[in-house]
């Protein structure tokens, strides 16, 4: 909401804006503002400093698709409208995670501080007690019959399955993920809301008591889920709350990207800190039961596994380095209140 910044300078007072998605998502955006990128995109996008090469199935889909959201596209632009009157620029990211995107912008007189993963305390440093959740649920959480169920379960044995609070997918689809999941032959966890249960296919939820556990949004705690050792695959939307979570906690991921950020969001999944494998839709864009079959095996057990998990712990230690004392995160929060005692 860039015109909190113009009110609060306008008061005479400062404004720190907060960019809740990464950088790498963000900088498309930017460059849509500065014009040096503009809508319709030609494909492949090979032009943006820093960045790989993206394709069309790569971007944000407020920028690949402008025809269906053109008004939500102009508000994502207009978040750079007053940038340079900012003295502090925070985002839910850290320096290693992204740093060519972020030297990038900061050689070019942009005042970033990265203060991510706004993760809680007890995931990360554990500098903060009691500091074990977000404090805000959109659903009420009841996660301990969650918990007991993983604890029944071997190590890394388990595909936790969350499309975040708010996607909803077709009946097709939903039908489709479910058979998917069956086919790998590995227990899971799905998180399904009440409303969504409709669409799953009739008796999977008896075929699948051996292996599987859906559950609703009436119980999750996803944090406590990813820290939990049986969870050896995260199948997510690429939400940057999920992503970063999982990045914090070295769950590796099968990508499934949706709408917005996700696409780019997947993309760096995949082919930057390669972390996960995403799916591949078909040519009615339908991810099919053998594409996640596929992936979950991948993950789990085929041969870039092993490479995947050991990108998963590194990142989850980077991720801890940044928040800890002295790290990047910790040291850029240190830095802002600085400048505003001596202001």
């Amino acid at each position: 909401m860039p015109w909190v910044l113009d009110v609060a300078r306008s008061a005479g007072i400062d404004g720190a804006p907060f960019y809740t998605q990464p950088w790498g998502v963000n900088v498309i955006y930017y460059h849509l503002h500065l014009g040096t990128l503009k809508v319709p995109l030609e494909e492949p996008v090979s032009i943006l400093p820093s960045m790989p090469v993206l394709e069309a199935i790569d971007l944000p889909s407020f920028v690949r698709d402008t025809y269906a959201y053109p008004g939500l596209l102009n508000v994502l632009i207009a978040q750079f409208s007053n940038l340079e009157e900012a003295r502090w620029i925070f985002c839910n990211t850290f320096d290693k995670l992204e740093d060519e995107v972020i030297k990038w912008m900061v050689a070019n007189h942009i005042p970033i501080k990265t203060i991510g993963p706004t993760v809680p305390s007890m995931y990360l440093d554990n500098r903060l007690e009691d500091d074990k959740d977000y404090s805000l649920n959109l659903f009420k959480p009841n996660v301990d019959a969650c918990i007991k169920w993983l604890d029944s379960k071997e190590a890394a044995s388990v595909v936790y399955v969350s499309f975040g609070s708010l996607a909803t997918l077709g009946e097709e689809q939903m039908e489709e993920i479910a058979w998917g999941l069956k086919r790998s032959n590995n227990y899971f966890l799905w998180v399904v809301r009440e409303t969504e249960q409709k669409k799953l296919p009739s008796n999977f939820v008896e075929e699948t008591l051996e292996k599987g556990l859906i559950v609703s949004w009436s119980w999750s705690s996803q944090l406590r889920v990813l820290a939990h050792e049986a969870v050896g695959c995260f199948i997510t939307h690429c939400g940057w709350n999920s992503t970063i979570e999982a990045l914090s906690l070295g769950v590796p991921m099968v990508a499934m990207p949706i709408w917005t950020d996700q696409p780019t969001n997947a993309k760096f999944v995949e082919d930057v800190w390669k972390v996960g494998i995403r799916v591949r839709m078909d040519e009615n864009g339908i991810i099919r039961k053998e594409e996640i079959e596929r992936c979950i095996g991948e993950v789990m057990e085929g041969e870039k596994s092993m490479d995947i998990r050991s990108n998963s712990e590194r990142w989850k230690k980077l991720t801890k380095e940044a928040v800890d004392e002295g790290g990047s995160s910790d040291r850029n929060i240190d830095e802002f209140v600085v400048e505003l005692m001596f202001k």
